[in-house]
C-alpha cells in the first residue's frame, strides 16, 4: 500500500515537472481548441457509408433505437456520428447526450485523482474511522472491518460489499442516509483489501468522499475540477424520469418484452425501468452521468498521457489510472487496463448500453446506445467485437484531420 508521505513527495515532483491548462506544443503556437463541441459537430461531418452500413445493421440485429459512435486517434477526433434516433422525431447526432452508466466510474475516479494531486485525499486515506473521511456515518458501523477500507479499496471494488441479494444503489430507499444506514449495519462479505466484487455502492461513497474533501457538491466539483478543464461542456448528472430529460439528450428504450416494475421511489406502481425503475441520479459517480460519445473522446484524450491535449492529471496520475497488475485486480476508473495500452470502459443500465475503448495503435472508439438488450452488461462484449470489425475494415479510411480543434 502506497503511503501518503510518499505520494505527497512523487506528487511535489511531479508539480515541479509537469503543469495543466490549455494545450500547447512545445515548440509552436497555442492551440485552440472547440469548447463547445456537442454544439459544433454535426452527421454530414462524419460521412462513411460502408463503415455505416456495418453500424446500421448492427443496430438492426439487436434492435437499437439510435446509437451515438465517435473515433479518436493519437488524441484527435476523427469521426463522430449519431446513427437512428434519439426519440420518434429527432435524429441521433454526435452531439447528443445519453447516459453513461458505469462509464460514470472513471469520470468519478479522474474527480479522486484530481483531489489527491492537490493533497486532499490519497489512495491509502481511510474511508472510516477516527481519521476517515465519511467518519460521520461511523455510528452506523457494526462490522469493525470497515475501518478497513481505504479510497484504493473503493476504487479497486475490493471494499468488501457484495451486490449478492440485490445492488444497494439501484434498490428502493428513502434517502441516502437511510441507504448507509441499512448496508453500513452489514457484515462485509470479506476483509476489504483480501478479494473483489463489482461495486456501486463503493463508487457512490467516493461521491462522497469527493464532496467531504473538497466542499462542494459532487456535480459543482466534478463541472469546474474536471469537465471544464478538459473543455468538455455537455456532461451532467441524469434526470430518472422522462420529465428530468435534460435538452439535447436522447430518450431511452427498454429492448422487447422488458416488463414493467415499481417506481424506486414508490410514486408508480408500474414503469418502464429506465424511467423510474431505478434512481439513476441518486448513484451519482456510480452511474449518473450523461454526455456525447464526442466529449467522451475529449476527456480520455485529458487523461491519456499522450498529445497534442494536454492532460488534466499529471504522469504519475494517469500512470496509477492504467497501470496493470493481473487479470483479477481492477484498473482505478477503467475496467481493465491491459500493459499493451488497451483499456476498457463499459456501462450497462436499463435503456443503456455504452463502452469506451483504447487500443494500442492509439485509436480511441466509444459507442453509446439509448436501448437496453437481453444482454445486459454482457453487451460489452458484442460492441467490442463491433469495433475490431470496424476497425480491421476501415481505421485506414478514417479522414485525417482532428474535430477537436478550430
Amino acid at each position: 500500500m502506497r503511503r501518503a508521505g510518499v505520494i505527497l513527495l512523487v506528487l511535489a515532483f511531479a508539480l515541479m515537472c509537469g503543469h495543466r491548462g490549455p494545450a500547447k506544443p512545445a515548440d509552436g503556437p497555442e492551440i485552440h481548441w472547440r469548447d463547445s463541441l456537442n454544439g459544433y459537430l454535426s452527421n454530414d461531418m462524419s460521412v462513411l457509408p460502408a463503415m455505416d452500413a456495418v453500424v446500421d445493421s448492427f443496430m438492426n440485429f439487436w434492435s437499437l433505437r439510435g446509437v451515438s459512435m465517435a473515433v479518436m486517434r493519437k488524441d484527435s477526433l476523427l469521426y463522430a456520428r449519431g446513427y437512428g434516433m434519439a426519440d420518434a422525431s429527432t435524429p441521433m447526432t454526435p452531439g447528443t447526450t445519453l447516459r453513461l452508466a458505469s462509464v460514470s466510474k472513471l469520470l468519478t475516479a479522474v474527480g479522486i485523482m484530481r483531489l489527491q494531486e492537490e493533497g486532499k485525499v490519497y489512495m491509502d486515506t481511510p474511508v472510516f474511522g477516527p481519521y476517515g473521511v465519511l467518519n460521520r456515518y461511523d455510528a452506523y458501523i457494526k462490522d469493525a472491518n470497515y475501518y478497513l477500507i481505504t479510497v484504493e479499496h473503493l476504487l479497486r471494488h475490493q471494499a468488501g460489499f457484495t451486490s449478492r441479494g440485490g445492488d444497494p444503489v439501484f434498490s428502493p430507499y428513502a434517502s441516502l442516509d437511510a441507504l448507509l444506514r441499512k448496508q453500513l449495519g452489514r457484515t462485509l462479505a470479506y476483509e476489504p483489501g483480501t478479494s473483489q466484487e463489482y461495486s456501486n455502492l463503493g463508487f457512490l461513497l467516493l461521491s462522497l468522499i469527493i464532496e467531504e474533501v473538497s466542499g462542494q457538491p459532487y456535480e459543482q466539483f466534478m463541472q469546474e475540477e474536471v469537465f471544464s478543464p478538459a473543455l468538455c461542456r455537455g456532461f451532467s448528472l441524469a434526470g430518472n424520469y422522462l420529465a428530468d430529460r435534460h435538452p439535447g439528450e436522447t430518450r431511452y428504450y427498454m429492448h422487447a418484452d422488458a416488463p414493467l416494475t415499481v417506481s424506486f421511489d414508490g410514486r408508480y406502481a408500474a414503469v418502464e425501468k429506465c424511467y423510474g425503475g431505478n434512481n439513476v441520479r441518486g448513484s451519482m459517480g456510480a452511474g449518473g452521468w450523461t454526455g456525447s460519445a464526442a466529449e467522451l473522446c475529449r476527456l480520455v484524450a485529458c487523461i491519456d498521457g499522450f498529445g497534442p491535449v494536454e492532460d488534466i492529471l499529471w504522469p504519475f496520475s494517469v500512470r496509477q489510472m492504467t497501470t496493470y497488475y493481473d487479470p483479477d485486480t481492477f484498473s482505478l476508473g477503467w475496467n481493465d487496463t491491459k500493459p499493451t495500452g488497451e483499456w476498457t470502459r463499459s456501462g450497462s443500465f436499463s435503456g443503456t448500453q455504452a463502452l469506451v475503448k483504447t487500443f494500442p495503435d492509439g485509436e480511441c472508439w466509444v459507442f453509446i446506445a439509448n436501448t437496453s438488450t437481453w444482454r445486459g452488461s454482457r453487451f460489452a462484449h458484442n460492441i467490442a467485437a463491433l469495433f475490431e470489425n470496424l476497425r480491421g475494415r476501415f481505421s485506414a479510411q478514417l479522414p485525417v484531420r482532428d474535430l477537436f480543434r478550430e
